[in-house]
């Protein structure tokens, strides 16, 4: 066994998600779906705007029960995904540690490390500092009941999800297969000559929906790409700080820290009807439109050979956000049916609000 495999005989009780507040519907229907295709009986508990929602099994089963199921890049709606195997109530404000460290204690797992989180929402943000304080301390009754090994590769990292002051989760993150940033959510700052904040979406972007290797191999200096729907120039701001070359399509004028990179085109022209010359590297789209037609214009440059990646996003309806995602995979399959296999990623990224970004390119 390697040590990337997790032990068999380690039980979980469910699956604990994190999401934005105000999409835990989605998320939930998602883990119902995880939890079957992983042959789990049990029901989903969530409440809205919570930011979470949890799977839990009538009865605990094998962490290898869930296979891939487990890796958080499945669901759309999920920032983190994590098998939990305790629920601790009832924790008392002076000695939160003692009943944590007994509940991990009685999993008989040990943990290369331990997160203090709390879901993304203003309640539980409240716990943020208490996280920071109770770290420590937690770190070290933990390390003197032999429950961490730092120094061991492979192990799991124990996360601790505060729901609220008196309420903690534990799970374990399994190596590879849950989000490597806390809560989820990449730290990125925004750069100050970027023209809006909407760069820091194809930012996350490329750290979410690629491995750290397809974003070495893809995406390199001297190749060229388009913006759909560029001003005021966010995302191409973004392709050509990595010096890419762009063409950006849009009506609307771009700004001018933007055009001062000598890395752009501007090409005042419809964003659905315009086609380049000639194949480009990339194309990436931010346009407000219904996400089937979105869906079908990035599908179609996929397919007619004009680019060979492309980043997008797709704005959701307030209502059946779940069926809009749905019907834009299954216009993707169609059009690219007869074209080969492809590799279709989707994401609510932590910088995304009622929309969803993917990435779409065939395989090789």
């Amino acid at each position: 066994m390697s040590d990337h495999t997790p032990p068999a005989s380690i039980a979980i009780s469910g699956l604990l998600a994190y999401c934005r507040p105000g999409f835990e519907k989605e998320l939930a229907s998602e883990l119902d779906d995880i939890a079957a295709d992983a042959g789990m009986i049990g029901f989903v508990r969530t409440q809205p705007n919570s930011g979470y929602a949890a799977f839990e099994a009538f009865e605990p089963v094998p962490v290898s029960t869930l296979g891939e199921h487990a890796d958080w890049r499945k669901p759309v709606f999920a920032r983190q995904l994590l098998p939990w195997f305790a629920k601790v109530d009832d924790l008392p404000e002076r000695d939160r540690a003692t009943p944590i460290v007994a509940a991990v204690h009685a999993s008989g797992q040990r943990f290369s490390g331990v997160v203090l989180e709390t879901p993304d929402n203003d309640e539980a943000k409240q716990q943020s500092g208490f996280c920071r304080r109770f770290a420590e301390p937690l770190t070290r009754a933990l390390e003197k009941a032999g429950r961490l090994r730092t120094s061991r590769t492979g192990l799991p990292v124990l996360h601790v999800v505060f729901t609220s002051p008196t309420t903690a989760w534990l799970a374990s993150g399994l190596p590879g297969m849950c989000a490597p940033w806390p809560m989820g959510i990449p730290r990125l700052r925004m750069p100050s000559n970027a023209p809006s904040r909407s760069t820091l979406k194809l930012a996350e972007a490329f750290m979410t929906l690629l491995s750290d290797e397809e974003r070495e191999n893809n995406i390199r200096a001297g190749q060229r790409a388009v913006d759909l729907g560029a001003a005021p120039g966010g995302w191409t701001w973004q392709l050509a700080n990595r010096g890419l070359r762009v063409i950006a399509v849009d009506n609307g004028p771009m700004k001018d820290s933007v055009m001062a990179t000598e890395m752009v085109e501007h090409l005042k022209a419809d964003g659905f009807t315009w086609r380049p010359q000639r194949a480009v590297d990339w194309m990436v789209c931010d346009m407000v439109e219904q996400p089937s037609r979105i869906a079908s214009l990035m599908a179609d440059w996929v397919a007619t050979g004009r680019c060979r990646h492309t980043i997008f996003n797709l704005k959701l309806p307030m209502k059946r956000r779940l069926e809009a995602v749905e019907q834009c995979r299954i216009l993707i399959q169609k059009r690219l049916a007869s074209v080969g296999p492809y590799d279709l990623r989707i994401k609510q990224l932590y910088h995304d609000r009622e929309e969803v970004t993917a990435y779409l390119t065939l395989k090789r």
